[in-house]
């Protein structure tokens, strides 16, 4: 497993920055005047890094990009760079975490990553900063023909996390599945805006976002699914549901479609609701405390989410969800620590197993 601490590098030794030099891919697909954030990371990045995963290759286990606001109160400008070469196969995940009392301090970044023709790229960002901290993230993706990128993101910590994310599927049968979870508590705030943009025939999208909400958190999720001409027999899912624990909590989803072509397939739906009080009383009955409860129904209410991801996705998400329900510091713990939800998340959705024993004992 490939660990890697994001180290600052200046603007004049990053590869392709210079417009004189020509830019590579991931960079030109970023347009530096589409808001002030983008154009606040351009001008002003003071670290990031760059993954190059060849053509052909096959990365076994994750790469790691950690990432800490620094001590002192000074925020962050990250600019960072993925890029899948033809027919490869990786996995990348970031970890966000911030210094004790960082309150107000920022990390600021902009992700982009192209995917080469029939790539597989995995991302998944876990962000566990302080609650006094602040996230915001552009991210933009490039898939080209028959490739498929799945990228999941866990928002555990910080005041506000804002992240902007677009997937642009450029080649024919490119794919993309981005499955979010937001688990808010006290005064913590989401902002989430998702856009899937089908560029090419055959392409399938799926985003999934699903939000929990304590205290007087808040979540905002607007999704966007745009189908352009010549794109058709495209196939696209958006989705974003809401649970709140608390009567203070609030969440709203914005859903939308826009559809230029025909022979097409796009569906939303959007849903926010306060838990069941049948649910709980259903299970309080059966000797749980009301805490035991909620945390059935909401271990219920991420489940569908969970199947697709990666087992050892699910134990890291399983385990962070357990520390913010406890109140306990957020963090991936040791291999060692994680065995246990690996070990049930492994057998947990084991359908096939299922199936086959059902035919020998018929």
């Amino acid at each position: 497993m490939a660990r890697l601490a994001l180290s600052a590098v200046g603007q004049e030794h990053v590869e392709g920055v210079s417009s004189s030099r020509g830019e590579p891919p991931a960079l030109e697909s970023v347009d530096h005047a589409e808001d002030r954030f983008t154009a606040l990371n351009t001008a002003a990045f003071d670290s990031g890094v760059v993954v190059h995963v060849p053509a052909g290759a096959d990365v076994a286990g994750p790469i790691h990009l950690v990432s800490c606001l620094p001590e002192g109160g000074s925020s962050s400008i990250a600019r960072n760079v993925i890029i899948a070469g033809e027919s490869s196969r990786a996995s990348v995940v970031q970890e966000l975490y911030s210094p004790a009392g960082a309150d107000g301090q920022a990390h600021m970044e902009l992700l982009t990553s192209e995917v080469g023709a029939g790539a597989r790229l995995d991302v998944t960002t876990l962000q566990m900063m302080g609650e006094g901290a602040l996230n915001f993230s552009t991210r933009r993706a490039r898939v080209a023909r028959d490739a498929a990128t799945n990228w999941y993101l866990g928002l555990f910590g910080a005041a506000l996390s804002r992240y902007r994310i677009d997937y642009d599927l450029v080649g024919q049968g490119a794919s993309v599945t981005d499955s979010e979870v937001a688990f808010g508590s006290g005064e913590q705030s989401f902002d989430i805006q998702a856009c899937i943009n089908h560029d090419a025939p055959s392409t399938e999208g799926r985003v999934t976002e699903k939000s929990i909400l304590r205290g007087k958190s808040r979540s905002l999720f607007k999704g966007m699914i745009r189908i352009r001409e010549g794109a058709s027999k495209s196939s696209s899912y958006l989705s974003g549901r809401s649970i709140l624990l608390d009567p203070d909590a609030k969440s709203d989803a914005i859903p939308g479609l826009e559809i230029a072509t025909n022979d097409v397939k796009a569906t939303h739906s959007a849903s926010v609701a306060q838990i069941d009080e049948e649910q709980l009383f259903y299970l309080q009955a059966r000797c749980m405390s009301r805490a035991e409860a909620e945390r059935t129904i909401v271990e219920g209410f991420l489940e569908p989410l969970s199947r697709k991801m990666s087992y050892e996705v699910r134990a890291w998400i399983a385990s962070l969800v357990e520390s913010k329900w406890d109140g306990r510091e957020l963090r991936i713990n040791s291999d060692e620590e994680l065995r246990k939800f690996i070990e049930v998340e492994e057998t947990r959705y084991n359908e096939n197993a299922e199936i086959e024993q059902h035919y020998k004992y018929r």
